[in-house]
């Protein structure tokens, strides 16, 4: 027997809108709305979307060393993030692949952690295995999650609270919306400028009804911000990373400081380490991640083989899309290193055909977030 699907506080306020629902990370989540998924993806392109996010996992942790101990899990610099600024991470597990894709905030007083919703329990889990007596990790069930997003979204967003207008890419911090404290940070999964909103329970249901009241903003499900992800180069947990990838083959370098690569003050101390060092080191790797552009109309979607000009096998696409701002279908995948320069051409097999494609270099869509 299934068990019974979870809901977000914004619940009804979806299935009001029209919305079609379909069940994603053990939450019945809303796809797309009465636009469409096209034109929702172009609306949050050329104006502001809000998304509902609350299905992910937000946690504190609390205490002295808290960033030390998160630095025992992940190979990012968490020690040195200034507070009131956050970072992309992901959790390693031993033999260099990534347990998950995950943000982290300095608050001053605790970090403040946003997971994936389909890896919440397993990374709660993971966190409650190592974590020292001398800190806490709390579970925020009280409060749910908004993005609104887009080049319309500061102009929305700051005539509610006029001081977000002065942050840029990834500061956060608490500010005060509709008389409740919300913790608001600058960054989002659409490569769009815009904001991440944590709000409590009692109060989401009114800020989303109020935010959408606004001329510039529609209701955007889970076909465009995946459509809006691709475009922009960003990954899919359990689709473009997962527990056999390394940061190395996912092409996620820039997420490793040099603090915590061979050489630096802080190097190595995480799971896998070992591996992914010395992945760094020889830049030998059998596979990497690459962006794929379609010479053809038709999108090549996941699970498509890619072969080389004599038919040998040489990767798969993880994840593929119409691309309507780019224009032309695009993809994501691994492939051979051999085969990942960019401009080299190979074949996707959809439907018993062979397409061509060219490697190239992501994102496909311009990233335009707002770095002051």
């Amino acid at each position: 027997m299934n068990e019974a699907l979870q809901i977000t506080p914004l619940h009804a306020l979806h299935i009001e809108a029209g919305a079609k629902m379909v069940p994603f990370a053990g939450y019945d989540m809303p796809v797309q709305y009465k636009l469409g998924v096209k034109k929702e993806h172009l609306h949050t392109r050329e104006q502001a979307g809000l998304f509902d996010v609350s299905h992910m996992g937000q946690l504190r942790l609390i205490g002295e060393g808290a960033a030390q101990f998160l630095e025992t899990l992940v190979p990012v610099d968490i020690v040195d993030l200034p507070s009131g600024n956050q970072r992309y991470a992901f959790f390693t597990n031993p033999q260099g692949g990534i347990m998950d894709d995950l943000m982290v905030a300095n608050l001053g007083d605790h970090l403040f952690v946003v997971v994936n919703a389909a890896c919440k329990n397993q990374d709660i889990a993971h966190l409650q295995a190592h974590l020292p007596q001398d800190l806490e990790l709390q579970i925020i069930d009280d409060r749910a999650l908004l993005a609104l997003q887009g080049p319309k979204a500061v102009d929305v967003l700051a005539r509610f609270q006029p001081q977000v207008a002065d942050m840029v890419f990834m500061d956060v911090g608490k500010f005060d919306l509709l008389g409740v404290e919300c913790i608001i940070s600058r960054s989002g999964y659409t490569g769009e400028d815009g904001y991440e909103i944590s709000v409590p329970n009692t109060h989401a249901a009114e800020l989303a009804q109020r935010l959408i009241d606004e001329a510039e903003v529609e209701w955007i499900g889970l076909g465009a911000r995946d459509s809006l992800r691709l475009e922009c180069g960003l990954c899919l947990y359990g689709h473009d990373l997962d527990e056999t990838t390394t940061p190395v083959e996912a092409s996620l370098l820039w997420g490793i400081q040099k603090v915590r690569r061979a050489g630096g003050e802080r190097e190595g101390g995480f799971p896998g380490a070992d591996i992914i060092l010395g992945q760094i080191e020889t830049k030998d790797v059998a596979r990497k991640r690459i962006g794929l552009v379609g010479e053809t109309k038709a999108p090549v979607r996941e699970g498509a083989e890619l072969f080389d000009a004599d038919g040998n096998k040489i990767g798969v696409v993880t994840s593929g899309t119409a691309g309507p701002n780019a224009g032309k279908p695009v993809s994501m995948g691994y492939i051979a290193t051999e085969f990942s320069a960019v401009g080299t051409s190979v074949f996707a097999e959809v439907r018993g055909k062979k397409l061509a494609m060219t490697v190239e270099k992501m994102p496909f869509v311009p990233q335009r977030y707002y770095r002051g």
